[in-house]
């Protein structure tokens, strides 16, 4: 079943995110048979949307305990990087492919 992980940055946390990038992209390399998609939530503010806010991921995984254990265990997480994270089971429906 696949989840979506919608984690939101605490405000003026830009500097957890960038310690703890290099860590976060080795979890996620560790998780990549799982990964379907991944990437930064950007600022709208910014003028150009280069300035990160957030992730969002999209794993599959067996249930909610594995989604929960796998939020728990991001790098970003552990820093205390999120102000919010939102797991929700989804279904991708299109495209077929």
């Amino acid at each position: 079943m696949h989840f979506v992980f919608y984690c939101k940055d605490k405000p003026g946390h830009e500097q957890v995110r960038i310690a703890n990038r290099l860590a976060h992209l080795e979890y996620l390399e560790v998780h990549k048979a799982q990964l379907f998609c991944a990437g930064p939530l950007l600022s709208e503010s910014s003028g150009d949307g280069a300035r990160m806010i957030g992730s969002l991921l999209v794993l599959d995984l067996p249930d909610q305990q594995a989604a929960n254990a796998f939020a728990a265990g991001d790098p970003y997480a552990k820093a205390g990087l999120f102000e919010s994270v939102s797991i929700h089971p989804w279904r991708k429906v299109l495209p077929l492919a």
